[in-house]
């Protein structure tokens, strides 16, 4: 094998490192905080969009589980600074392990043409909300987890995943 062909393999260690910094960026994300109730929002479905776009699906998963994990052990890394297993447990819950969900859908955006990838990072957005609604109702009833879980943050969404779509064209050029 010839040494260059070496360098531009995916390693297991440089898939760990990724996995590890894009988990680091989520965290960042989360601590860029809109308070609102039940649900705060945060920058992290715009970090959730790009590190499967970047990265492909299993890369975007990997930093989301290390973020979980990272997130279970106790470290601060939740939105607002918060962490442990009671914030897995909570009403935001959902939206955390949609996160897994967005990313994979995200990673298949790469190398589409501009419209074919917003299509599919929306949907990548938007499918985010399937689980974070479904666990945030057993909090809050349907009706309020769709209007507060769901329908206030449509305009965030589509502002953050033009945003993604902008970045990913221009870090393609």
């Amino acid at each position: 094998m010839a040494i260059a062909s070496l360098a531009t393999r995916p390693t297991a260690l440089r898939f760990c490192g990724m996995a590890l910094l894009g988990s680091w960026l989520l965290a960042a994300s989360a601590q860029v905080t809109l308070p609102m109730w039940p649900v705060p929002a945060t920058l992290q479905s715009l970090v959730v969009l790009l590190l499967g776009a970047l990265g492909g699906p299993a890369a975007g998963v990997a930093a989301v589980a290390a973020y979980l994990a990272q997130g279970a052990a106790g470290l601060p890394v939740f939105a607002g600074g918060t962490g442990g297993l009671a914030v897995l447990m909570g009403p935001t819950a959902g939206y955390l392990l949609g996160f897994a969900l967005a990313a994979w859908v995200a990673g298949h955006a790469r190398g589409l043409g501009a419209w074919s990838q917003a299509a599919v990072l929306l949907a990548a957005h938007l499918l985010l909300f399937v689980p974070g609604v479904a666990w945030l109702a057993g909090y809050v009833g349907l009706a309020r987890a769709f209007e507060a879980g769901f329908l206030l943050f449509i305009p965030g969404t589509l502002v953050k995943t033009a945003l993604a779509v902008a970045l990913l064209r221009a870090l393609r050029r």
